[in-house]
């Protein structure tokens, strides 16, 4: 990075205990930072006393151990808060991880030099209006998944941008997404990739029935409200957390949140176009298996 900026001086390193090695390694993480004479904690992310410190800012940085999901999840815990987060794989797929299982003996010494920078990743604020009714609030880092529930039937979804209707679908769903959840559920359904720094909201339907098949991207001060007409069930799910059931004629709001995800970066602005095509050539979750 051309200019250093203060290293942090309390770490939490959070794994994710469903990958067998990423304990093993949060603690060889801690001990590394422990021995340079910063201080760090290690555990689970689902480990309630450690979630505490987090959310109490007794820190000021998150790194987490996993893959994407782990990192959905630990930017859920520390945006709200203000705490920068960065991520080292040891799980299948990397959008959002900055560094390598094998690589972090030799980058995170930058850590302590200042030699990184910071990404602002721009969030989404959701509020589901269920029976007329404010009900429940939701953070966003992804994307906002308005779709059909267990029946197999598509769903009419409006939206309506800022009071005003703008499109029907009739459709399996529609994705309100962030730039970061370009490249998930919404880059299956056939959206654009967004750049990372990028501050709109992507709309995208999912499986459009005579419908309008194209993206729109809205701007940061959108205000947009998806309406759901149908007579049998539907579903909310932000960032593929559990859904929430949705009736006919409820509706949930969506806008740019006030807090953004800081995502520590040790490469340059342009890792994001030149790590793009290496990851829709060689998916990791992909297996291909030969007679051998």
């Amino acid at each position: 990075m051309n200019q250093a900026i203060s290293p942090p001086e309390k770490i939490a390193v959070l794994a994710n205990p469903n990958i067998p090695e990423a304990l093993a390694i949060a603690d060889q993480v801690s001990e590394f930072f422990n021995d340079q004479g910063v201080e760090a904690q290690a555990g689970s992310l689902y480990d309630e006393a450690l979630r505490h410190k987090v959310s109490n800012q007794t820190f000021d940085l998150l790194i987490a151990l996993g893959g994407d999901g782990t990192m959905l999840r630990a930017g859920h815990l520390c945006a709200p808060v203000d705490i920068p987060l960065l991520g080292i794989n040891v799980g299948h797929f990397g959008f959002l991880v900055e560094v390598k299982n094998a690589d972090w003996p030799d980058i995170l010494p930058k850590l302590l030099n200042g030699d990184f920078r910071y990404e602002e990743r721009m969030m989404l604020f959701a509020r589901c209006i269920r029976e007329g009714k404010e009900d429940v609030d939701f953070d966003v880092i992804n994307d906002v998944v308005v779709a059909r529930g267990q029946y197999v039937r598509p769903i009419e979804v409006e939206a309506i941008l800022n009071g005003a209707h703008i499109a029907s679908y009739v459709a399996d769903g529609l994705i309100a997404a962030t730039a970061t959840g370009s490249t998930a559920y919404a880059l299956a359904a056939g959206g654009p990739i967004l750049p990372p720094e990028v501050r709109n909201i992507l709309l995208m339907p999912v499986a459009p029935h005579l419908s309008m098949d194209r993206a729109v991207v809205l701007s940061e001060g959108s205000a947009v409200c998806i309406r759901v007409r149908t007579q049998h069930e539907a579903v909310v799910s932000i960032d593929g957390q559990e859904p929430v059931h949705l009736a006919n004629d409820d509706c949930v709001h969506v806008t740019a949140h006030k807090k953004s995800l800081h995502m520590v970066r040790f490469q340059d602005p342009y890792y994001f176009y030149r790590n793009l095509t290496a990851y829709m050539e060689h998916n990791p979750l992909i297996s291909i298996k030969t007679d051998e």
